[in-house]
């Protein structure tokens, strides 16, 4: 499992961002505080406070060098 720190404060960014991964087969967790929702979810990420930065858990087998490339906008 991988984790980074991303930022996703504003609708359009939530909507890119939950396009960008559906794309990949693996699973994808948003950690804010303690609650944690399926980051595939967009009424999931807009139940949490988006104003402040997030942890994304990527569940992959490999290094995900490809998601992290894909994500990298989104990286605080």
């Amino acid at each position: 499992m991988k984790t980074v720190t991303i930022s996703l404060n504003s609708i359009d960014k939530v909507k890119s961002f939950v396009n960008d991964i559906t794309k990949f087969e693996y699973d994808f967790d948003l950690v804010s505080g303690r609650y944690v929702i399926d980051a595939k979810s967009i009424m999931g990420i807009f139940s949490l406070d988006l104003s402040k930065p997030i942890e994304l858990n990527i569940h992959a087998e490999d290094d995900a060098t490809e998601v992290l490339e894909v994500i990298k906008p989104y990286q605080v």
